[in-house]
């Protein structure tokens, strides 16, 4: 049998204490193995024995909805989660007439709680599944009917990671952002990110995405105070490719550790030539750099070497702009150069060459991450 769905106590205090304060005398919400959970009010002496006389009786029904017991002085109401037993609401200092009215609707008022906090916790559950794939299609939209989620609706999969790795605060600044949207989802499934499922108007295309992205890193770093990273699948327009575009986002994350260290925001669609090496085989990628490099390793490399040919690539192949960017004589670039020839044999001032030597350390670099 499912458990009874708990609400928090903070959520019962609310609930009582506003009954209180619009129709005066005392509340307490008792649970189910007869103690009290919150009160507001004061509450009288035997209200313990009470609650133990009414769970007695709660014992010998079989139907328990609308159980209550008004008696001069007090009123008891059984609060259920579906058919089953959840709480029991105390009224007390209370005229018999008003008490049971109060009573009645404080019970709706709890049954209502606990029936959005259900479907709260039964979507969280549906997306984590959806995410991870482990829904049949048919379950898929059985379920997305029962929860009122739209399946012909376009979506994209956002990945936000905290680089200080503080995902708990990262998932409740999140929630706050999204938590008034009625087709925007907010899950984590892990320890190291948290999940955006949102919901796009039909016209918006990768532009609108990327800007959504932006405005994530940007609201979240300011109000969490943490520094993270953002990335995001394809867009999809069916419920069953959520998990698609989650893994799009996933490996757009990977990518980005790998390759591409100081961007914040990694759209999967634009990874380029790393997204293929990340798909790579480590046995293909050893082949490739014995063929490249033989036996030298990638650390033989000078820093001052590597970081001059980076260089040299960003400003694609020209010496006058890279010396220039670099504050050295062209002389001194071309010696610079000149070692990665001695060591490897690629002339890197030659666009083939570089492309080898380019594609090589990003291999070697995709080596280094899948073996730590």
């Amino acid at each position: 049998m499912e458990e009874n769905i708990m609400l928090s106590n903070q959520v019962l205090q609310r609930t009582i204490s506003e009954i209180e304060n619009i129709a005066g005398g005392s509340c307490s919400v008792w649970a189910m193995d007869g103690h009290r959970i919150v009160q507001a009010g004061t509450e009288s002496m035997n209200a313990g024995e009470r609650i133990q006389a009414f769970l007695e009786e709660i014992k010998k029904e079989e139907i328990f909805q609308g159980l209550e017991e008004i008696r001069t002085g007090y009123a008891l109401f059984l609060v259920c989660d579906e058919e089953k037993p959840a709480y029991i609401l105390n009224i007390e200092n209370m005229s018999g007439e008003k008490a049971e009215i109060v009573g009645r609707l404080g019970v709706k008022q709890m049954e209502g709680l606990i029936r959005a906090y259900k479907e709260k916790i039964d979507k969280n559950r549906f997306l984590q599944n959806l995410l991870l794939d482990n829904m049949l299609l048919v379950d898929v939209y059985n379920q997305a009917k029962k929860l009122h989620i739209e399946n012909d609706q376009k979506r994209v999969v956002y990945l936000v990671e905290a680089r200080a790795k503080d995902n708990q605060m990262l998932l409740e600044t999140m929630k706050g952002m999204y938590a008034s949207g009625m087709k925007d989802f907010v899950t984590a499934v892990d320890e190291g990110s948290v999940i955006l499922v949102k919901a796009l108007e039909e016209t918006d295309g990768y532009r609108e995405v990327f800007e959504s992205a932006k405005s994530i890193a940007d609201t979240v770093s300011a109000e969490a105070m943490v520094n993270i990273r953002v990335s995001y699948g394809t867009m999809i327009h069916e419920l069953k490719d959520v998990s698609k575009s989650y893994k799009e986002a996933g490996m757009a994350l990977d990518v980005g550790r790998i390759f591409y260290p100081d961007r914040n925001i990694l759209a999967y669609n634009e990874l380029g030539i790393g997204r293929l090496i990340h798909q790579l085989p480590l046995s293909l990628c050893e082949m490739f750099l014995k063929e490249v490099f033989g036996d030298r390793d990638v650390s033989e490399f000078e820093e001052e070497t590597l970081s001059t040919v980076y260089k040299f690539f960003e400003n694609n192949l020209n010496i006058s702009e890279t010396a220039r960017q670099l504050y050295i004589h062209r002389n001194t670039l071309v010696y610079r150069l000149g070692k990665i020839q001695k060591l490897t044999g690629l002339d890197v001032r030659v666009f083939e060459d570089a492309l080898t030597f380019k594609i090589a350390m990003m291999v070697s670099e995709h080596m280094k991450f899948m073996n730590q």
